[in-house]
């Protein structure tokens, strides 16, 4: 009998033991899903959404999905979601042991990567229902000179239905980058770009893409070289939503001076007038811009008439513009904030309407719209057994 109450009393103090266990089990899983929901669940009061993100780089490496989610925090609501549609080539004879991880440290070609679209693809369907509602992914893994990229992006569409919300970022002409990419240069002009911008608009895709306005030192007071093509592909597809990056700036691409005596930096009316021009055409009211990257954020915020300028511009097209971080593969808080804390003049200069347009309202109503549409055309065109 002895033996049996000591028996007993041991598997009392084992199922004590147990049940303490799974219960600190339970609350440590609780607590670690309550932590996710917070980071996962875009709050109202959210600062901006982000509408030009790279998760990777230009050796397709990059910050872990969870991680950006915990960068974002409460702080970014949503964000485009897209690698760099080009691979530095890491050549022995030209960097030896140097492994090259942006396009300006080897003089090796760049060429186009296209499992870039497969892995985003992955990368978002291992998310929760709740975290895929922050992210707006991007097809970017085609040739815009190719007229196969066309077939790329739809080949992208069937494979992964229920993902892709528009194309891009891709470059046509872009300082340096254009000129080392292997096989056929890009151009505004070739009908491959015509046809995948046609079919974007079909689809209801939302269009990315980066163009200097410009060639690099270009003499002041000239027409900027790309522009009357870029005009005239815009107006050739009024059917594509199209955001044009950086505002056509680069990073030697700058502001388009009215005088050889403009400073480097100077917004000057000329570059305000074509931004002007653009907007104020009925024929491009499908047209918008972004203002990301650092280096344009330098540009805008380089003197007080230079900020005076470019607020005057927003607050009179607030439908027009987005922001952009136009971060790679961030590290860290610090480096992700970056951008946006540079933009502290222009955000208090705006007006409070302008403002929320810019960094949310806009990017809420032009990828909610295409993802609406592209859910849509997925419905007609992708067979129900492909879908997940």
């Amino acid at each position: 009998m002895k033996n049996l109450l000591l028996s007993t009393r041991s598997s009392r103090v084992v199922s004590i033991i147990i049940s303490a266990i799974l219960l600190m089990l339970f609350l440590t899983h609780t607590a670690e899903a309550q932590k996710r929901n917070r980071q996962t669940q875009a709050p109202p009061d959210n600062t901006f959404h982000d509408s030009h993100f790279h998760l990777t780089n230009y050796i397709q490496e990059g910050v872990d999905i969870h991680k950006y989610l915990e960068i974002m925090g409460s702080r970014v609501g949503r964000s485009t979601l897209f690698g760099i549609p080009l691979q530095q080539m890491w050549y022995y004879p030209n960097s030896g042991n140097y492994a090259p991880t942006y396009y300006l440290q080897s003089d090796a070609p760049l060429y186009y990567y296209s499992f870039t679209d497969a892995y985003i693809a992955s990368i978002y369907n291992s998310l929760s229902k709740e975290e895929k509602q922050r992210f707006d992914p991007m097809i970017i893994g085609f040739n815009p000179a190719d007229m196969y990229a066309k077939a790329h992006i739809k080949r992208v569409l069937h494979t992964f239905p229920g993902v892709f919300t528009g194309i891009g970022e891709f470059s046509i002409h872009k300082e340096f980058v254009s000129a080392k990419v292997a096989g056929e240069v890009a151009s505004l002009t070739n009908p491959a770009l015509d046809s995948l911008l046609d079919f974007a608009g079909e689809v209801g895709l939302v269009v990315l893409f980066h163009n200097d306005m410009d060639m690099p030192f270009a003499k002041a007071g000239t027409e900027p070289i790309y522009l009357t093509q870029m005009k005239d592909l815009l107006k050739r597809h009024p059917k594509t939503t199209i955001i044009w990056a950086h505002v056509g700036l680069g990073r030697i691409v700058r502001p388009i001076q009215g005088s050889p005596s403009a400073p480097s930096t100077e917004r000057t009316p000329r570059q305000m007038q074509i931004v002007d021009d653009i907007l104020s055409d009925p024929a491009l009211r499908h047209v918008y811009f972004d203002i990301s990257w650092d280096e344009v954020a330098k540009y805008i915020v380089a003197s007080p008439e230079v900020l005076r300028n470019s607020i005057t511009i927003l607050n009179r097209y607030p439908d027009r513009f987005l922001f952009g971080s136009d971060v790679v593969a961030p590290t860290s808080p610090e480096m992700y904030y970056a951008v946006y804390n540079m933009y502290e003049p222009l955000w208090k200069g705006l007006k409070p309407e302008t403002s929320e347009k810019l960094r949310k309202g806009n990017y809420e109503r032009i990828f909610n719209e295409a993802r609406q549409k592209v859910r849509q055309w997925e419905k007609v065109h992708v067979s129900t057994g492909a879908k997940k």
